[in-house]
């Protein structure tokens, strides 16, 4: 039988205050527990010993803890963004600004720096681009929805040609569906 503190969501315990209740949840060192009697969730810490386990499932998977979760996505963004090309802005701009002045001189402007700009472009594009890769691997998509979703991102990349001309290098351009 587990241990008190290795118990996973839905195991039963009886506690000496609340009554029965359920496990919902478990992190390195809490339990969320649903009390039946009084309909309310209570977190006790896990290494508590004051009830008593009625019905013990045990994880049949490692427990994952929060810092678990974040070290996955660490390393997902890391993964994801070490695979993301880099494309060089035109030397023109590099050093320069965005400035947002908006028509009613009592509001305050806003100015980014130009390569902050260009990289959340670029990184649209590389969302648009995996995107893409999705909709045309999709299982349960038809290649009449495969192109009807195509021609939406192709108009996306033609709404983005504006910007086309921060571009080092015509190759890394957008190209709507005019090119």
């Amino acid at each position: 039988m587990a241990s008190a503190s290795e118990l996973a969501p839905g195991s039963k315990i009886k506690h000496p205050k609340f009554g029965t209740g359920m496990i919902l949840s478990v992190d390195e060192t809490y339990y969320k527990i649903y009390f039946y009697s009084n309909e309310e969730v209570k977190t006790l810490a896990r290494d508590y010993e004051g009830f008593e386990v009625e019905e013990a499932k045990t994880p049949d998977f490692p427990m994952l803890t929060m810092k678990d979760v974040e070290k996955a996505i660490r390393e997902a963004l890391t993964q994801t963004s070490e695979r993301a090309p880099i494309v060089p802005l035109g030397g023109k701009w590099m050093g320069g600004n965005v400035v947002f002045e908006p028509s009613d001189s009592s509001l305050q402007t806003k100015e980014i720096p130009m390569a902050t700009f260009f990289h959340k472009i670029v990184m649209v594009r590389e969302k648009l681009r995996v995107l893409e890769q999705n909709i045309n691997n999709h299982p349960k998509l038809d290649d009449e929805d495969r192109v009807h979703l195509q021609q939406y991102i192709t108009r996306c990349y033609g709404s983005l040609t504006t910007f086309n001309v921060l571009f080092a290098y015509k190759e890394d351009q957008f190209r709507g569906s005019g090119s």
